[in-house]
């Protein structure tokens, strides 16, 4: 693969999953960790992406005040958000974890909607605080920079104390046999609390992610109520998931 290929391979992953290790692309790409190294920093260079310790992330998941047409995919991730909006009632407590798309559905969740949302997560916040019917929590906790979600004991505490109507549990990548899967071990712990502390988890996911999976499990794919991508339900992505009793919309 020539070079340009493989920092354009790099630059896709980033926008899909915000965020990879060096290990990982060395890995998918068949070179050496010091070669992804020198290629993430000349895209850090260029603008492309984010440097950060041991690989990359997305420079839009690095600015909760970034401009909404900096997301990857986000047409696919407003159609994802339109269908979870279609299952909100007022009065709902809802749960939100961090990442673009619940970052989208923040956003466009109606004004009219009264509902108290629960979230670690500086971006989702930062979203929902201009929206005047909805009663703000903020997880408080260690930040991970990085992702810019609160983890650690303090966090998982104030979810072990409370139980939510729904939580929109965003995942790194999902695979019917894997599970959800995450890259960090201290997020997938906070995932794992907010799965706890909610009577329903939905998980929003692009398509692209379907069929992934990373080195740090959240949960079976079982373990979640329902799989909301932007696809139609219908389509044939979606059969094999179906086959094994997953609801999808």
């Amino acid at each position: 693969m020539l070079k340009e290929e493989r920092q354009q391979f790099i630059v896709n992953e980033v926008k899909v999953h915000n965020r990879v290790l060096l290990a990982d692309m060395a890995e998918l790409l068949k070179v050496s960790i010091d070669t992804i190294r020198r290629d993430i920093k000349e895209l850090n260079k260029e603008k492309k992406l984010k440097k950060v310790h041991g690989g990359a992330i997305s420079l839009g998941f690095n600015n909760y005040s970034f401009q909404f047409n900096e997301v990857y995919s986000l047409e696919k991730k407003s159609k994802i958000a339109e269908k979870c909006i279609s299952l909100l009632r007022n009065g709902q407590v809802l749960l939100f974890s961090g990442g673009t798309t619940n970052m989208e559905l923040a956003r466009m969740l109606p004004s009219n909607l009264s509902l108290t949302i629960f979230t670690p997560s500086l971006p989702v916040a930062n979203q929902l605080m201009s929206k005047q019917n909805i009663d703000l929590i903020f997880v408080g906790g260690k930040v991970a920079k990085e992702a810019q979600i609160t983890t650690g004991a303090a966090a998982v505490n104030v979810l072990n104390s409370i139980k939510v109507d729904i939580c929109f549990l965003g995942t790194h990548s999902i695979d019917l046999n894997e599970g959800l899967t995450e890259l960090d071990w201290e997020i997938v712990q906070m995932k794992k609390a907010m799965m706890e502390a909610s009577r329903k988890v939905i998980a929003p996911v692009i398509s692209e992610k379907l069929n992934t999976k990373q080195r740090y499990k959240i949960c079976d794919i079982h373990d979640i109520d329902l799989l909301v991508t932007e696809l139609d339900k219908d389509d044939a992505v979606l059969t094999e998931f179906k086959k094994k009793n997953i609801q999808v919309m």
